[in-house]
């Protein structure tokens, strides 16, 4: 199987991918479910922050500093300047650091500046983004560091918070991790319950065979949990054959039966334990959704000017 299908099929989404528009539409969501109670039947009659609203003597500018108070990934910090101008004008970020990089406990990540009415209204919310995404982009590098180098590629999956799908993908890029398919949209994917469907791997060749005539520049993964069932998978054609739920004894057995006919991808029950013991099984991918579903969101505080 080729290199170039190899990197035809990883993914490591930057900044520059993600729709600003989508971006600000998330932010709105979350500024007015703050303000006002969107999502419930009755919203607030009477929307605003009324906690700073009743401040009245406050200085017309302020500063603060968002700090690291554990060691972190950073995430998100883009999402910053985004973030307070749907807050209202004004008010300015400077960021002290880059999405990606590893910060020691203290370390700053940014700075704002404003009206504090503004800042003090936007502040949750900010931190809510930024903790949140550089969680998933520590836990990561956690991972990514626990697999160790090699050809192996630790992938994220499709287990995201709805709509929030690509911001966190781009975390997982952030800690060093890859990004699987982004959607239905950019791969053919026959799992356990397509394979239901078809009734048995013998009718493989034909729905693969179908799926190549209807999205035919998409690579086709097919899902098998037992060895018997890669021969007619490889039969069938399948670019990608993901091995769920393998021992690495198995994994070894199966890696040796497809002998580079197939790309490799193992998943189900990946954990930071295993990664070392799978490491140097010659695997082309690993992929986990424990990289979002299972990450906390880390330690970030705002701290603000004396």
């Amino acid at each position: 199987m080729s290199a170039a299908l190899s990197d035809a099929l990883l993914h490591r989404l930057s900044w520059d991918d993600l729709d600003r528009a989508h971006l600000r539409r998330l932010i709105e969501m979350a500024r007015d479910e703050d303000l006002g109670g969107l999502g419930l039947v009755n919203p607030a009659p009477d929307p605003g922050d009324h906690s700073t609203g009743s401040i009245t003597s406050a200085p017309r500018l302020a500063e603060a500093h968002l700090t690291a108070r554990q060691d972190l990934t950073a995430c998100g910090l883009p999402l910053l300047s985004l973030i307070l101008s749907v807050y209202g004008q004004g008010s300015s970020v400077q960021l002290l650091t880059r999405d990606g990089a590893a910060l020691k406990r203290g370390d700053r990540l940014a700075t704002i500046s404003g009206d504090p009415r503004t800042l003090l209204s936007a502040e949750r919310v900010a931190l809510n983004f930024i903790q949140r995404l550089s969680g998933i982009a520590t836990l990561t590098r956690r991972y990514v560091d626990a697999l160790g180098e090699g050809r192996t590629r630790l992938l994220d999956t499709r287990k995201t918070t709805p709509g929030y799908r690509m911001l966190e993908k781009y975390a997982v890029a952030c800690g060093g991790g890859w990004n699987h398919r982004l959607g239905l949209f950019d791969r053919v994917m026959l799992k356990d319950n397509h394979l239901a469907l078809l009734g048995s791997t013998e009718d493989l060749a034909g729905a693969i065979n179908q799926a190549r005539r209807h999205a035919p520049k998409l690579p086709v993964e097919v899902e098998v949990d037992r060895l018997d069932q890669i021969p007619p998978v490889l039969k069938a054609g399948a670019d990608v054959i993901l091995l769920d739920n393998f021992t690495p004894a198995q994994l070894n057995e199966a890696i040796d039966l497809i002998g580079g006919r197939a790309l490799t991808e193992a998943s189900g029950g990946i954990t930071l334990e295993s990664l070392p013991d799978l490491a140097g099984l010659g695997l082309d991918f690993i992929s986990t959704g424990a990289l979002v579903h299972q990450s906390t969101w880390v330690d970030i505080g705002l701290d603000w000017n004396a």
